[in-house]
């Protein structure tokens, strides 16, 4: 749809398949929206004519035979495929034309983990299975969908002993997923690719380390590759979280601070906002200290966020698609704006001649820990 990106879309019940010509052709805009919390989004809008065969795809998607239809968006960059999303559709509409408006169907949809959500498995039993392996299983059952599990077993590995308790599945799978990661301090979600059809099931500590994507660039002249951009400073949102730890021996009450600061969410910013208010988490008095700690410390790295920045860009001047729960650079914004950022969000909106993105992100501080951010 833009030249020097391809865009390919697959559509299908259970093993999507590239569409014909004539659907690809009906394409007119295309939105997919991620984020660090929360699932993934999709949106598709085509332009009808009286004998597209999109109608066909309205009433297949929305129909009883089919209980769901997949669809997977991937733009290829260079020769290099991005998988944006891989999820299945969850609503259709048509919008009747108007004056010299074509009529449109529009559709909407979440990642896989709307799969996860559908069916209540409460009862399940996972005798002498910590929280690691009962995710394991759990996701085992959608391998059909291509889902890869990636799961981080956590520093507190807590067996059940079946003659004392079997822990049992509460509600659906999603939202037991969810629980047991909140258990100890974890997050759950689906990462596309890294080829079209797959994805990573990621349950583990939010991390915010690693190589850094390719810098944002204001204000810089020639080597400008952002749009627009704005910054915000709220350090009224830091709050320190005091954990309440019991005693074995003598079943006294502890309080305990937790720094946000760890090795998994480093100092992005020399210069950290001040709390000014304590979050008390008392539910952590019946856990380990270990598994409290690590309940505490990723509420205190969400709260720390003080810096955001806001912004768009134009794909192929930036030369790459920009990933979400991911770091990258800023340069060209002043000493307290510069440096490294986690990538919290970003949307792609796609149309004909057009890919643009916007996006959100956070540090934990101004003026930036290192020296330089990679090109």
């Amino acid at each position: 749809m833009v030249n020097g990106i391809h865009l390919t879309l697959m559509i299908g019940p259970a093993v999507p398949i590239p569409v014909p010509k004539s659907v690809l052709d009906a394409l007119s805009s295309v939105t997919v929206t991620n984020n660090s919390e929360g699932p993934s989004t999709f949106q598709l809008r085509f332009t009808l004519d009286k004998n597209s065969p999109l109608y066909t795809l309205f009433l297949v998607g929305g129909g009883a035979s089919i209980p769901l239809v997949r669809v997977v968006i991937v733009v290829t960059i260079g020769g290099s495929p991005q998988v944006l999303i891989d999820g299945v559709m969850t609503n259709h509409e048509i919008t009747p034309g108007s004056g010299k408006e074509a009529p449109a169907l529009t559709i909407t949809g979440e990642d896989l983990t709307k799969v996860m959500d559908y069916i209540d498995f409460s009862g399940f039993p996972f005798p002498c299975m910590p929280a690691e392996a009962r995710v394991l299983i759990i996701l085992a059952k959608y391998a059909m969908f291509g889902v890869i599990p990636l799961v981080i077993p956590s520093v507190l590995i807590d067996i059940p002993i079946p003659v004392q308790q079997i822990p049992r599945q509460q509600g659906k799978d999603l939202a037991y997923v969810r629980a047991l990661a909140d258990e100890v301090g974890y997050v759950f979600y689906m990462d596309p690719g890294p080829s079209p059809g797959t994805s990573i099931a990621y349950w583990g500590p939010e991390i915010k380390v690693g190589v850094p994507q390719g810098a944002l660039n204001i204000d810089m002249d020639a080597q400008t590759n952002v749009e627009t951009m704005s910054f915000s400073y709220n350090s009224e949102q830091a709050k320190l979280p005091i954990v309440f730890i019991q005693e074995p021996f003598t079943k006294a009450i502890l309080p305990i601070p937790i720094p946000a600061i760890t090795p998994l969410n480093p100092p992005l910013g020399l210069i950290p906002p001040f709390p000014k208010d304590m979050e008390f988490i008392t539910e952590t008095a019946k856990y380990s200290p270990i598994r409290g700690a690590l309940i505490g410390m990723a509420k205190a790295a969400r709260s720390f966020d003080a810096v955001s920045a806001n912004g768009t860009l134009d794909v192929l001047r930036y030369g790459s698609v920009l990933k979400a729960r991911r770091l990258v650079g800023v340069r060209g914004a002043g000493t307290p704006f510069d440096g490294l950022y986690y990538v919290k969000g970003v949307v792609h909106n796609i149309k004909r001649g057009e890919y643009k993105q916007s996006f959100t992100l956070g540090r934990n501080g101004l003026i930036s820990t290192v020296s330089g951010v990679p090109a």
